[in-house]
């Protein structure tokens, strides 16, 4: 028993060697940095800092045809997509009911004016009878404002009469500006009724070739933007093709969804292809800060930590953290510090860097000892060894 024990006890001290012998080994068999790590040289280019936000293109101007008065349409002359001119018709309603409206207008005019011919006729007779002191001066001025009543009651039937034929004329819906339909609200035969609100009949797009983007910037971005700044964006129906803008105004209204404030920046750009459709989602991009031959440094480098004998890793301190000095209260800082590791000898070496603006990509340095042609590490080839032996189990007979 006692020899079964100790033979027992060499088959796990063996294994304990034999694992302590391969962890050593994988620590010492001189994998060179190059096989270990992912290497970049730092250089430098240029770096454009950009703002993003969705937004949505519509026209410049887009107008809703509405009718001011009521009654079935009866003809419809434009359909969706057509192209249409300034004062042309686009679609009637029925006019019988305004029509006769019109008529019996016009034949009180005419009632109206035989009247004040009548008092006319009676007050320069009166204006005779005075002169030879038939009549008394009373009878003359009776005369007098009978006519000036009769004259009155004229003006105002011709006016009746000019309002239901301008109602009239309103029954053909005519084009108000030049464009495009793109919208047609009713259909041959539908009533429609205008009383308290215009009913919309038909949306016309005014030349489509210039065109807008309302987007929404959340308030951390809106400082940085100015109007006059170039603008790129892209639609999903061209995924590959980028296109040009510029910020037209700021508007100074705000929008609060969920204790979120975004601003509405107005995009103009030109649609000279007429590829670009109202209602399209934009993804718009403003540049808002550019620096031309600086030192650049990849975000990845400034990410990467390399791991401890325990196998742990310290979080990075490099691009999108909050920079030194920086905290609750307190005002942050123009630039930011971060740490990159740069190949020395044969060892990794970490250098302290102060950091500019970023594209996401890379980042400016605008301080600290790291300089053209040195090579960083951005990433690990293969995974780190923990430093822990692992346990290797023997299965003993």
């Amino acid at each position: 028993m006692k020899i079964s024990a100790r033979k027992s006890l060499l088959f796990v001290v063996a294994g304990a060697l034999a694992a302590g012998a391969f962890w050593w080994y994988r620590q010492n068999s001189g994998e060179s940095l190059e096989q270990r790590y992912k290497l970049q040289t730092v250089e430098r280019g240029d770096v454009t800092q950009t703002v993003s936000a969705n937004g949505t293109l519509n026209p410049i101007v887009l107008v809703n045809v509405g009718t001011q008065v009521s009654g079935t349409v009866t003809r419809l002359y434009v359909d969706f997509n057509d192209k249409v001119e300034k004062g042309q018709a686009l679609l009637e309603l029925d006019d019988r009911l305004l029509a006769a409206q019109a008529r019996q207008s016009a034949a009180n005019v005419v009632n109206v004016a035989a009247a004040v011919d009548l008092a006319r006729a009676n007050e320069a007779r009166m204006q005779e009878l005075f002169k030879q002191e038939y009549v008394s001066r009373q009878e003359l001025e009776q005369a007098v404002q009978a006519r000036r009543s009769s004259e009155a009651q004229l003006a105002q039937a011709r006016a009746a009469a000019d309002k239901d034929e301008v109602n009239l004329r309103y029954t053909t819906i005519r084009s108000p500006v030049s464009g495009v339909v793109v919208d047609r609200v009713v259909d041959l035969g539908q009533t429609v009724a205008a009383s308290l609100q215009t009913p919309t009949l038909i949306k016309i797009a005014q030349d489509l070739s210039e065109m807008r983007i309302d987007s929404s910037f959340a308030e951390a971005d809106i400082g940085k933007i100015r109007e006059g700044q170039k603008v790129r964006f892209t639609v999903d129906a061209f995924p590959n093709r980028s296109f040009q803008g510029e910020v037209q105004q700021i508007r100074l209204n705000p929008t609060t969804q969920q204790n979120v404030v975004t601003y509405n920046v107005r995009v103009s750009l030109s649609n000279p292809e007429h590829i670009l459709l109202p209602g399209m989602t934009a993804y718009v991009s403003i540049g808002v800060a550019s620096r031309h031959d600086v030192l650049l440094v990849p975000n990845a480098a400034l990410r990467f930590r390399p791991a401890d004998g325990n196998g742990a890793r310290p979080p990075a301190a490099g691009s999108g953290q909050r920079p030194a000095g920086e905290g609750p209260g307190r005002k942050r800082d123009a630039t930011g510090s971060g740490t990159v590791y740069r190949v020395e000898q044969g060892e990794l070496k970490p250098v302290s860097v102060q950091l500019g603006i970023t594209d996401n990509r890379n980042t400016e340095v605008v301080g600290g000892e790291l300089k053209a042609g040195d090579t960083v590490v951005v990433g690990e080839n293969v995974a780190a060894p923990s430093g822990k032996p692992s346990s290797v189990g023997m299965r003993l007979f």
